[in-house]
């Protein structure tokens, strides 16, 4: 994961060394980075750790499963999306003003949902919770792809970053007690 969201900032980098540095790439840059940022929080956060957890506590064939279900099966789609979220981002860059045209979209709409779907089922494959906010942010994403032809570049990145920020600030802001209690049980 740490890789893939590594490529994803890299895209940035090489989308800015061929185009001109304006407001709206320099804009578009700093959401790049604030989407990557929540694509790891919302990995990293919580969600590894009870993975983790999950994983530690299962034993023989279970765990097996567990991990090859979690770590292989699961894992390929998360990074898959970040792939396509860094496709979109370097189109995004360079034409920070004009509408994204259908592959770019995908991938900015589209591979932002992978990303999510795959990490709701690597959540529930290794907690057996859904995350129903994760779930809604996923919807609000599939939804808001059939606007990106229309809107500029910037506009539907824009847009993608606030669905990433909202979800985490909500889970930040009103889960806080139960974050604290997974991230430093020993404090509970």
């Amino acid at each position: 994961m740490i890789i893939a969201l590594g490529e994803s900032i890299v895209a940035i980098g090489v989308g800015a060394t061929t185009i001109e540095l304006t407001v709206g790439v320099v804009a578009a840059a700093v959401l790049g980075i604030v989407v990557v940022s929540g694509l790891w929080w919302l990995y990293f956060d919580v969600a590894a750790i009870l993975a983790q957890r999950q994983l530690t506590a299962a034993t023989g064939v279970a765990q097996a499963r567990m991990a090859r279900d979690s770590y292989s099966y699961l894992h390929f789609p998360m990074v898959a999306g970040i792939v396509l979220f860094a496709l979109a981002l370097k189109k995004t860059l360079g034409a920070v003003d004009e509408p994204l045209s259908t592959i770019p979209a995908v991938g900015l709409f589209g591979g932002l949902a992978t990303y999510l779907l795959a990490h709701i089922g690597f959540l529930f494959r290794t907690t057996r919770h859904v995350f129903r906010r994760r779930l809604l942010a996923t919807a609000v994403l599939l939804g808001l792809f059939p606007f990106a032809n229309g809107l500029p570049a910037l506009a539907s990145l824009a847009l993608a970053a606030g669905v990433c920020v909202g979800v985490v600030a909500f889970e930040a802001l009103r889960h806080r007690e139960a974050r604290a209690h997974v991230r430093h049980p020993e404090l509970a």
